[in-house]
């Protein structure tokens, strides 16, 4: 009788367990059903306020009452140039080429839509390589070209004054994404004594190319970070006033004392580089329209928009001060640049040797080559020119996700922790020793978009203008310095 006994309760625990498994399916699968079958119309539009702006995206933040979307963002395609920068791929599916590049990924080279592309390549691309814990790809969601229509008459109204003549929302697309409201913690809910402070970064390329393939009178990218390079051109060009202080390598250096200098330079001139967000609201920086000195007036507001976040009885910077040492100690203890670093790696020919293989994928002369003065480097460029077909798009492939990883955003969100309050949570927790607190912390990445094939040739001249212009800069310096006699 107590076997029998036995072996029936084993039978309910299974049949427990298996239900409550179809269970969990059935709620996830139902989910998702109910997510497809939302489509976005005219009268949602005024539920979706103004966030923010890159290039080549608008983000919308939800202001409507639906549980469904609180806590989530828009991102919503800007108009891009009617040039076909993407070869062959006609708008919206990949190119021949790229389809070599990505064929392992069966979803991935059959879609025919440029977003869902986009949200397909971060799921199976870059959510493994840099962890599940720092990318959401979000759920992509058809939208009528109604809502985009209203969308663009509320946000034409909402975007700030400097970018009135900048591109607007394409309308003509038929997909939004869905994304988590990052600069919150939880279901859009902000609770009045837990204000949520979001850091986002774009930390740019963390190491020098040790590659074989760049030219002799290209030796400089060896030892001078590009960022820093590019700032020279930035600067004739007049995009920018004056060189960021800032500096990658200190960043993905591994070490608290340069890690504390990036922030506290990104700090100082932010540039396009850094934008700091309270529950959701813009309070210091902003891309594309960046300041390129923080100065002490809007350091002095800034420190307002701090009192309630940091306790400090002093006025005096010190929570600036703590703010810098916030986001460094947080990017020290957490590791996360550490994985991201590891990806931009990746790219281990530097677009001087990559481009090679680039012309022979899309059976195209080399006009690399064809600029190349030195015998020797045209012997090693043969070497490359004769490489497998196999080894070449691993190469490209290689190139282009590093790519992506250079050109990414980091966010990482706060919340102070009550004394005595600290509990169990998925997120992590750091302890700010100059002002005697304990902040809860959350870091993803942003901006993962594949980069198409096509842009290879735009890369290729981009290095070759910056760096020409860097060392061009250095024999100026040289020859205005006093001779000694």
């Amino acid at each position: 009788i107590w076997s029998l006994l036995k072996i029936y309760v084993l039978m309910l625990c299974t049949i427990s367990t298996v239900y409550n498994t179809f269970l969990l399916i059935f709620c996830v699968v139902g989910c998702c059903v109910q997510m497809e079958e939302i489509v976005f119309e005219t009268k949602d539009a005024l539920d979706w306020s103004y966030r923010s702006e890159g290039v080549v995206n608008l983000v919308l933040a939800y202001s409507g009452s639906s549980p469904t979307f609180l806590g989530k963002v828009m991102r919503i395609k800007k108009i891009r140039n009617t040039r076909n920068e993407n070869g062959d791929r006609s708008g919206s599916c990949l190119t021949t080429q790229e389809k070599l590049i990505w064929g392992e990924i069966k979803d991935l080279a059959s879609c025919q839509n440029k977003e869902i592309v986009d949200y397909l390549f971060v799921k199976h691309v870059m959510k493994p390589l840099l962890g599940h814990k720092y990318v959401t790809p979000g759920i992509c969601l058809p939208v009528e070209k109604e809502f985009l229509e209203s969308v663009k008459k509320i946000v034409t109204s909402q975007r700030h004054s400097w970018r009135a003549n900048t591109l607007s929302v394409d309308t003509n697309r038929s997909f939004a994404l869905l994304m988590d409201d990052l600069t919150i913690f939880s279901h859009g809910q902000v609770e009045d004594h837990k204000p949520c402070l979001t850091v986002e970064i774009k930390p740019k390329c963390g190491f020098l190319s040790s590659s074989s393939f760049i030219a002799e009178e290209n030796v400089i990218k060896k030892s001078i970070s590009r960022f820093e390079m590019y700032q020279v051109l930035k600067l004739r060009e007049n995009q920018i006033s004056q060189i960021s202080e800032y500096d990658p390598l200190d960043l993905f250096s591994g070490s608290k004392d340069r890690i504390h200098k990036a922030i506290k330079a990104l700090y100082s001139t932010p540039q396009n580089s850094l934008q700091v967000f309270l529950n959701g609201s813009l309070v210091f920086g902003g891309f594309r329209g960046g300041i390129c000195k923080t100065t002490s007036k809007l350091e002095l507001a800034f420190e307002h928009t701090l009192n309630d976040f940091f306790k400090t009885e002093d006025d005096s910077g010190l929570r600036a001060n703590a703010f810098i040492e916030l986001v460094a100690e947080t990017v020290y203890a957490s590791g996360a640049l550490d994985q991201l670093l590891e990806v931009q790696k990746l790219d281990k020919y530097n677009i001087e040797g990559a481009i090679h293989a680039y012309y022979d994928l899309v059976d195209q002369p080399c006009k690399a080559c064809q600029e190349l003065e030195s015998s020797k480097l045209s012997n090693q460029f043969g070497s490359m020119h004769s490489l497998p077909q196999d080894e070449k798009v691993n190469i490209l492939k290689d190139f282009l996700i590093s790519s992506t990883a250079i050109d990414c955003s980091v966010m990482i969100s706060f919340r102070p922790i009550e004394t005595g309050l600290s509990r169990p949570s998925s997120h992590g927790n750091i302890q700010l020793e100059s002002t005697k607190q304990e902040f809860e912390y959350k870091i993803h990445f942003i901006d993962l978009d594949m980069r198409p094939l096509k842009r290879m040739e735009a890369y290729h001249e981009s290095d070759k203008k910056i760096t020409k212009t860097y060392q061009e800069m250095l024999k100026k310096k040289k020859g205005d310095q006093p001779r000694r006699f």
